[in-house]
């Protein structure tokens, strides 16, 4: 094979998702979330997982599946108010959520894939609650919260096409998270809907170069098997 050719399996790309790995998934309520790799995850057993997230998805998309199973042990997201199930495991004490602002969020994301130590902002700067726990220092004379960058253990994320290279392009807004998870794990797989050989991606169409990008595999869709009460 191809050194340049990394379309893969869906069971090669989680082979190595063991319990208490640290994820990243891409998606926004389910929108660009990689359906079939949270699936072939879910169906993997591993547990002990730490998700980092936009959302907590709901109980049926994106990845609220494996909260629902309680796969995951902690989660770093921006909300969980579309999962009910999610609220009920923060509240009885099954599921440690680290909440971060969107744009706060997706900048120690940034930051992570940058190889930056973190962020500076003055978001909730003036909240007690927000402030504990975390440093605070002064620029130019004006403060701001030290937010440390984020990293992971495997990326999954959604494109809309990719190519044998693993260069990715991405549909309207389900590409929210993605590019910046693609660079900020380790190891990234990119599940696609479309993958064409190499070349016949316009340069300008790709929005992730494949250099950031381990393996692809090709979709198969949202299979609506998980159910939830």
């Amino acid at each position: 094979m191809s050194p340049f050719q990394k379309t893969i399996s869906i069971e090669s790309a989680i082979a190595d998702v063991c319990d208490g790995s640290v994820l990243m998934f891409g998606g926004f309520g389910g929108v660009g979330s990689p359906p079939s790799l949270i699936e072939a995850i879910l169906d993997s057993g591993v547990k002990e997982l730490t998700v980092i997230c936009n959302d907590a998805g709901f109980p049926g998309i994106g990845i609220g599946p494996l909260i629902v199973n309680k796969r995951v042990k902690t989660l770093i997201a921006s909300h969980i108010g579309s999962n009910p199930v999610a609220g009920k495991q923060m509240t009885d004490g099954t599921l440690e959520v680290r909440f971060s602002p969107q744009g706060t969020l997706a900048e120690r994301i940034r930051a992570g894939g940058s190889g930056l130590g973190g962020i500076l902002t003055d978001i909730g700067i003036d909240n007690q609650m927000v402030c504990e726990k975390k440093e605070i220092v002064s620029v130019a004379g004006k403060q701001y919260l030290v937010e440390e960058a984020l990293t992971a253990d495997f990326a999954f994320i959604n494109a809309c096409i990719a190519d044998e290279f693993g260069n990715l392009t991405y549909d309207k807004t389900a590409r929210n998270m993605n590019p910046l998870m693609a660079m900020a794990a380790k190891r990234t797989f990119a599940e696609a809907e479309t993958i064409v050989p190499m070349g016949n991606m316009a340069e300008e169409m790709i929005v992730t170069p494949g250099v950031f990008v381990e393996g692809v595999v090709r979709s198969e869709g949202v299979r609506w098997k998980w159910a939830w009460e």
